[in-house]
């Protein structure tokens, strides 16, 4: 028996009967021979860790454009922050965390520059919509590797695929793991406190601004906020049996009250919405350019579906900074030092 095998053992011991086994996976899109010593999820992990896109995160917006804090959140810190949330809800509730963790460490990979906002934007441009966590699945079945793909589990596919919520419902059951669920539910838990920092940070709101009946429910400080939610979607998953990971009906509509007066008083707030035109007009023009010269992208003539596409994909995985310096490039002056 090797090492994977003796892991996979321990799993059928230790874990809950409702956690998803790693020698149960439902399997990859192309079959490969296992490793012997990491589980199936675990080598998902390291390959989202290892993968280009992930890199990028690092320099991709959340919220706040090209902050110069050094202590604003980007798109990295922020899957960071979710899969610590979301190990420490698997844990507890015995469920598998090395799955649980690749999903939050993938979820977010097809992100734009510009956050949402880029988002919003090549929703706008793209004759075919765009939805971030499409795109993230995107990534790792066809745009990573040079076209090849990561290869993943079908559980952590699902998993990306069902993270996001918008404004939408924040709980769903028609995700294939438990370990999805804790995902959706820590990337809110995981935003709604970060993003409420960062705007105290950057003085779009003040302490006094936060209502009181969310100091009084949640906590005053940021790690009370984030212990209070946390055990409460552990606490009332097993009160309710595991029939899906849940939180209390008090919980669940404070959550919901917290995330409408974050798009009221930070997402659409002036100072924000000033930034997001700017956005705007860089990634269409990114857009419209890369559309009338298209040999920039790709060498060989394509159907205007498929060109619509590869611009999709190619401004869909720039940084902050790359579109900056691209934008500056094709579009602005140069500078010449004058002797």
């Amino acid at each position: 028996m090797n090492l994977r095998e003796q892991y996979e053992e321990l799993e059928a011991k230790i874990l809950h009967p409702k956690a998803t086994l790693s020698s149960k996976t439902k399997g990859r899109l192309s079959p490969e021979e296992e490793d012997d010593v990491r589980t199936a999820f675990q080598r998902d992990r390291d390959r989202i860790i290892h993968s280009k896109a992930f890199r990028r995160l690092k320099h991709k917006t959340q919220v706040f454009f090209s902050p110069q804090g050094d202590h604003y959140r980007t798109r990295l810190t922020h899957v960071l922050e979710v899969a610590q949330i979301g190990r420490t809800i698997a844990r507890a509730l015995r469920l598998n965390e090395d799955l649980t963790e690749a999903i939050a460490l993938g979820h977010d990979l097809g992100h734009t520059p510009f956050g949402h906002a880029g988002e919003a934007i090549l929703r706008e441009l793209h004759p075919g919509g765009f939805e971030h966590y499409e795109q993230s699945l995107r990534v790792v079945d066809i745009l990573e590797k040079d076209g090849r793909g990561l290869n993943l589990t079908m559980e952590v596919r699902d998993g990306i695929l069902k993270h996001s919520k918008g404004k939408g419902q924040i709980l769903r059951d028609d995700s294939l793991t438990l370990e999805a669920q804790i995902v959706r539910v820590a990337d809110l838990i995981a935003y709604l406190n970060h993003d409420l920092d960062d705007a105290l940070r950057a003085r779009i709101l003040r302490e006094g601004d936060i209502p009181k009946d969310f100091i009084k429910t949640l906590g005053d400080r940021h790690s009370k906020r984030i212990d209070t939610m946390v055990r409460d979607v552990i606490f009332t998953t097993i009160e309710r049996d595991y029939v899906s990971i849940s939180l209390s009906e008090d919980m669940e509509e404070c959550l919901y009250r917290l995330r409408d007066f974050l798009f009221e008083r930070v997402y659409y707030n002036e100072l924000v919405m000033r930034e997001f035109k700017k956005a705007k007009s860089i990634l269409e023009s990114l857009y419209n350019h890369y559309l009338e010269n298209p040999r920039l992208i790709c060498p060989e003539d394509l159907p205007e579906d498929e060109l619509h596409r590869r611009i999709c994909d190619f401004i869909a995985g720039m940084t902050d900074r790359y579109a900056l310096h691209t934008f500056e490039k094709l579009f602005l002056p140069k500078s010449w030092a004058i002797s």
